[in-house]
This record gives C-alpha cells, structure tokens and sequence, in this order.
C-alpha cells in the first residue's frame, strides 16, 4: 500500500477513518451555524459575544485537563468515546430544538457552548490517544497526519454545505443534520475489533494523575517548545470564525460567503495533512518553518483588498496551519512513553484548544475596535513569534550543527520515537529459547 495510506491497512483504522469523515463533516457544518447564529441572530454583529461563545465552547479542556488526562490514561478510551460521542450528538438537537421553536436567547446558546466544551475536553484526549490504539508506533505519525487529513476534508465540505443549508432552511437544520452524522462514529466505535487493539501500558514510573504528566513534559524542553508554540497560534491565530465570519461581513458576503472562506481554508489544509502523512516521522525543523508560513501568510491575508484575493491567500494559510498542527500532534504522540501518553495528549490539547478562551475575546476586540484586518495582523505576528522561539531553542540547546557530510549545511538532532518490541506469546517460551550465547570480548592488552 502506498506509503502515505499505510495506516489503512489496518480494519479498525479504516473503520475509525471512515465515520471520523462523515461525522466531522457535520461538526464543520454546525460550528458554522453556531459561529453565524450567535453574530447575526442573536447579535447585532458582535464579534465580542462571538469571541466569548468560543471561549465558553474552548476553555473547558483547560480548566479540567488534570481529570480528562487521567480518565483517557485510566479507563477504555472507545467507551468513553462512545459515552462522548453520545452526549454531543444529545447536545446538538437540543440546540436544533431551541433555535426551530424560537427560543434560543444568547445566554442559552453560551450555556449549551459550555455543555459542548464540557463533552470535547473528556473527548478530545481520548480520542487523540485512541490513535495509537488502532495502529503501530512506527504508523502512529502516519495516522495522526490521515486524520488530519480526514478533519480537513470534512472542512472543505462542511462549511460550503451549512453556509447553504443555513439560507435555504434556516440554521436550527443545521444541528439537526450534524446530530444524524453522529451516527457514523458511533456505528464505526461499535464495529471496532477490540480484540485487534494495541495493548495498553501501565502508568509505572510516570504515575500521578496529571501531575505526573507535567513532570514528563517539564523534563522535556522539546516538549516545551512546542507546546508554547501552539499556545501562541492557537490563542491569537487560529481565530479563523471570527476572522473569516468578519471578513465575509466587510465584503459583504453573506452566510454563504463565510461557508465558502471556511472550504477555502481546508483546500490548503488537506494538502498540509496528505503532505504530513508522507513523511516517515514528524520533527520539530518542520513545526518551527510552519509556524512562520503560518504567521507570513496571514499578515498577507489581512492586507488583500477584495473576497477572492483573500480567499486565494487562505489557503497558504490553512495549509501552513494544519502542517504545523499535524506535526505537532504526531510528534507529542510519537516520542512520549504510552503509559503517560493520555495526559501528556490531554496537556497537549488543553493548550490547544484551552489557548482559545486566552485569544478569541482579544480577537474579537480587536476586530470590533480595529477592525477584521488588524486581528488578522495580531495573529500572523504571533505565528512568527512562534517561530522564532522555536529558532531560539534549536540554538540554545545545542542540536543544531553543521552536517558531517557537507561543509555549508546544518542538521537538527530529533528526538526519535521508539520502536517497541513485541513480547513473546508465553506459550512458546521454553528452556531452549531461554539460553543465551555467551558474549565474547575481544582481548584487552594490560596497560
């Protein structure tokens, strides 16, 4: 099989694969409806009200990540899944019911933001986790780029589709749509071979609830880096709803118009997920170049004078996004001992996503005092700031030098993941398996 689709070989990847598309096609379509019923519906065009709606929906992984890092790390992650994934689709008709009958206030749909927070910050680590569960280490990175990938083209779709759905029937069938696409995850959760899982291991040395999962990053400056470095994208960057919602509203466009600009966005997105896939391991080199086409490309963005020439830079802008993103997701999961995996990947998105309640009422301050355009600008200088960092660091400990084998080239020492032994199946140990060949050392002359 080729080697960027390597993870598919496996049934319960293919499987997961398969209702992870399908259903983020319906969370892409509702995420547009909620972004555009809270600035138009229930507002006057407030990005201030759309901010804090993010920051209600986002800060929860945050704020509980020392509880969502141990149940990842603690119990069946597809059990919690399907208890999460359950508990979203519930979510969604409840708002579908409130918006259809009209009854939804803003304090309501900052409640149920909230209540959806609340759900994603037990679903994300554990599904983010889960991925080493299907596949082998050596694919793991493979896998985490596919469903990046998976992610990004349920974005080219979804948006375009609910910014449609929203005009032609109104946004309250929107969340209603999304809560059928649920469906899909929970069939694939429940078709999944649990026999064919990878084992799990043991907390060990790592244990302590979340405690024990900063102590291993703390240890770790790479770890650190990276970390600090989707802080600062997550928290001023990749505010793209209110980026793109205002945007739409200074061109003129309407829920449509924002619809397409989010599909735009995933056409470089996807390409940074299939151009991840194909690489054997991911590296920091590559997070630190991204995050600087990441902040270069916005800061272009926010200069473009018409809706088409702005679309065209969001792609340079979705795809340097995802290639860091990506990268760094499969590079937290790829070097980190599997018994702290869960916390570690719990700490991982909690600054992720836990970033957003930090930047998206700064965002959308400033895009209501300033303008979309100077909001814009914000985040791409925080990219670069990202980048910069991450060059300070390379040359701050040490592993950048010059190449052995060329006189003007440099190279990076990576932490490299590990590659895992299979235990023997008891059954086959025996006393002859058991013996070992004496090792011979070659004769050391006295001094």
């Amino acid at each position: 099989m080729n080697a960027m689709f390597r993870s598919f070989a496996t049934f319960n990847y293919r499987t997961w694969f398969l209702g992870a598309v399908i259903s983020n096609i319906g969370g892409w379509m509702q995420a547009t409806a909620q972004d555009w019923v809270v600035l138009t519906e229930l507002t006057n065009n407030d990005a201030t009200a759309m901010g804090a709606t993010m920051a209600l929906q986002f800060g929860p992984p945050l704020v509980l990540v020392g509880l969502t890092g141990w149940v990842a790390d603690r119990f069946d992650r597809r059990k919690i899944l399907l208890t999460t994934q359950s508990t979203l689709m519930v979510l969604a008709v409840g708002v579908a019911v409130m918006l259809l009958t009209g009854i939804m206030t803003l304090p309501m749909m900052f409640g149920f933001a909230a209540a959806f927070g609340i759900t994603n910050a037990f679903d994300a680590p554990a599904r983010q986790a889960f991925v080493s569960d299907m596949v082998s280490m050596e694919d793991t990175s493979n896998a985490v780029a596919l469903n990046s990938a998976s992610f990004n083209m349920a974005r080219l779709i979804g948006p375009a589709v609910g910014g449609v759905l929203i005009v032609v029937m109104g946004s309250g069938w929107v969340f209603i749509a999304n809560a059928v696409t649920f469906l899909a995850m929970l069939i694939a959760l429940l078709l999944i071979r649990k026999n064919e899982l990878m084992p799990r291991v043991k907390s060990g040395k790592h244990g302590g609830g979340l405690a024990g999962g900063f102590r291993y990053v703390i240890h770790r400056p790479d770890l650190m880096v990276v970390f600090v470095m989707v802080f600062l994208v997550g928290a001023f960057g990749m505010n793209f709803p209110i980026f793109a919602s205002t945007m739409a509203l200074e061109f003129h466009q309407g829920a449509d118009g924002y619809g397409l600009l989010s599909s735009v966005l995933a056409i470089g997105s996807l390409a940074g997920a299939l151009l991840a896939a194909r690489r054997d391991r991911a590296r920091v080199r590559v997070i630190i170049a991204s995050a600087a086409g990441f902040g270069a490309a916005s800061v272009i963005s926010a200069l473009m004078p018409s809706y088409w020439s702005y679309a065209v830079v969001l792609i340079f802008v979705g795809f340097s996004t995802v290639t860091m993103l990506t990268t760094a997701n499969g590079y937290v999961q790829t070097t980190t001992d599997a018994g702290v995996r869960g916390r570690v990947m719990a700490l991982y998105m909690a600054v992720l996503m836990g970033s957003t309640p930090i930047g998206a009422p700064i965002a959308g301050w400033v895009a209501d005092m300033f303008g979309p355009r100077m909001a814009i600008t914000v985040g791409g200088v925080a990219g670069l700031l990202a980048s910069a960092i991450g060059v300070g660091w390379m040359l701050w400990s040490g592993r950048l030098h010059r190449a052995e084998r060329t006189r003007f080239m440099l190279t990076l020492d990576e932490t490299r993941p590990l590659s895992v032994v299979q235990a023997m199946d008891p059954s086959l140990f025996n006393d002859r398996t058991a013996a070992t060949t004496p090792i011979r050392l070659p004769h050391r002359k006295s001094d």
